[in-house]
């Protein structure tokens, strides 16, 4: 797939996952894998959407000038990239019912049928501490999908980190859980007094 053929895919998938609240204004982060050692991300300043081609940076796996100007989270997404082959395309979202479900949860066991046969119970990670979190969130995170043999990662209070070989399949997993979750919450709303 040529490069503006991914590029134009991520500004459709950044559009709808903005429109769905899962990015914020200049919150979250989205890439593709580009090559075996080159990677495209959103820059720091993006808006989710309005992706354009003036939004993403493509990065080698050697750090250089151009790593000032990508997210914030492209140490996490190369991280992930070098340690997981099946990555091909990674995500930080922060979907408003997962987040917020997470908070005061260990884990995500969806009720719907969606969730419950696409998904099952999903645990939530706790950070313990925000303070050195993106020190840490550089090793645990691969080490979280490579020994759980996961491709998503809820983390308590902070959002969803995802990465599948198919970028249609990683949004919708992230959908799926989020339509799940806002189903568990609006269940255990509803029949309270």
């Amino acid at each position: 797939m040529s490069r503006d053929n991914l590029a134009q895919k991520l500004f459709s998938i950044s559009l709808s996952l903005f429109r769905k609240d899962f990015f914020g204004l200049y919150h979250g982060s989205l890439s593709a894998k580009t090559e075996s050692n080159r990677f495209l991300i959103n820059k720091k300043e993006a808006i989710f959407d309005a992706l354009d081609e003036r939004s993403l940076v493509e990065l080698s796996y050697k750090q250089d000038y151009r790593w000032q100007e990508a997210s914030v989270d492209a140490p996490l997404h190369h991280a992930i990239y070098s340690q997981i082959l099946d990555a091909k395309f990674v995500s930080f979202t922060i979907p408003p019912f997962i987040t917020a479900y997470s908070l005061k949860h260990n884990i995500i066991e969806p009720k719907d049928y969606f969730g419950s046969t696409s998904l099952g119970t999903i645990e939530i990670v706790d950070p313990k501490s925000f303070d050195d979190w993106y020190e840490r969130a550089i090793t645990e995170i691969p080490h979280y999908f490579l020994s759980k043999h996961k491709d998503i990662m809820v983390i308590r209070g902070y959002g969803v980190f995802a990465y599948n070989m198919d970028l249609y399949e990683m949004v919708k997993k992230i959908a799926i859980l989020e339509r799940s979750v806002r189903l568990m919450v609006i269940d255990s709303s509803s029949f309270q007094t």
